[in-house]
């Protein structure tokens, strides 16, 4: 069931390179009519990797509409509750840290606390991992995480689409991460028949 009053979500951006990926995801939410508010979660190395390869700040991200910025250390914060209305949440990029701390239940920030919300409560957990090679630990935590309903979908962007500039590729990956949101929007760049 969704909000009567427009669609929440939370995005989060932790510590692995491809914070602009998570940019693309988070400015397509903010313009989606179906959306009313998206809480925006960073790490302290997502901020670090967001200003590295955006020179993008946390402050330019909520200037954003519909997005309110979280502090990821307020474990009491509305969306750490699982009787607080929201209607998934995605990880973009999700670092292996993070996906450890999820995979275990380990809630010691907001981040994975959230993430903790939406598996047990059911509610879409979309997990874009970038991470490069995979050990054993972090293939055992795909599973897990995936066997608890999450979703995980690796940073791994489509080139069928043809892109022509680095905004393109992430945009065609935002259009899948909101895809398994359940945001369906038209976008050319989609598999077309020949």
């Amino acid at each position: 069931m969704t909000n009567p009053s427009g669609l929440r979500f939370t995005l989060a951006i932790t510590g692995a390179s491809g914070s602009a990926f998570g940019v693309a995801v988070l400015r397509r939410m903010s313009a989606n009519p179906a959306v009313a508010h998206i809480a925006l979660l960073l790490s302290p190395t997502g901020k670090r990797c967001l200003l590295d390869e955006t020179g993008l700040t946390p402050r330019d991200l909520a200037a954003l509409p519909k997005v309110g910025l979280r502090d990821e250390r307020d474990l009491g914060a509305d969306i750490s509750s699982g009787s607080y209305r929201l209607d998934g949440m995605a990880l973009v990029p999700c670092s292996a840290g993070a996906l450890g701390r999820i995979a275990s239940g380990v809630s010691e920030s907001l981040v994975s606390r959230a993430a903790d919300v939406c598996l047990k409560e059911r509610r879409p957990l979309v997990l874009c991992l970038r991470e490069t090679p995979l050990n054993r630990v972090h293939l055992e935590n795909m599973l897990r995480v995936h066997d608890a309903g999450a979703v995980v979908m690796p940073i791994m962007p489509g080139f069928y689409s043809g892109p022509k500039t680095l905004d393109d590729l992430f945009d065609t990956f935002a259009t899948r991460v909101l895809d398994q949101l359940g945001l369906r929007e038209d976008d050319p760049r989609r598999w077309r028949e020949p």
